[in-house]
């Protein structure tokens, strides 16, 4: 028996086109966010940022690969992040392929480098709030996911 028949609840469809419709607006909110100057990259500068200013955070994302699954101190960072998300009420998912993320949000654009992509932040540029229909979309996503219990859920970038 799952939860879902415990509570009689429905299942969030899992169909291939609603996962699909939360991967595109996924990488259309990184591409919007990044030409816009709202997007952090990295653990520890995420970390600092939510730390700093957590009300001008409204998106996180964590990544991983197949080989980061044990490393210990990242899933540990997971934890905290994931904690600290869910208290200030910012949505979250998971991205189980980095070089997908890499493709989409490229190298640093100071340093040219590879950046650190397992925890990613769009934040609200100004106070107005920022009106972005694949961030509402991912909004509701996350919330229909939160209904079924699945608190960060996972999303699976287009090719």
């Amino acid at each position: 028996m799952t939860l879902e028949e415990i509570h009689g609840q429905e299942p969030v469809p899992a169909g291939h086109d609603w996962m699909q419709g939360a991967g595109k607006a996924l990488h259309e909110l990184l591409v919007s966010a990044q030409r816009r100057g709202c997007l952090t990259a990295g653990v520890y500068e995420s970390a600092k940022l939510m730390n700093v200013d957590p009300d001008n955070v409204a998106f996180c994302v964590l990544a991983t690969d197949e080989e980061d699954e044990g490393d210990i101190a990242l899933q540990i960072h997971f934890t905290l992040i994931q904690a600290f998300c869910c208290e200030n009420d910012i949505d979250i998912v998971r991205v189980n392929d980095v070089a997908k993320l890499a493709a989409i949000v490229g190298p640093s654009e100071e340093s040219g480098e590879p950046r650190d992509l397992h925890c990613i932040l769009i934040t609200n540029p100004n106070e107005d709030g920022w009106k972005d229909p694949a961030l509402e979309k991912l909004n509701s996503f996350c919330e229909e996911s939160r209904n079924v219990n699945d608190w960060v859920p996972t999303i699976a970038l287009p090719e």
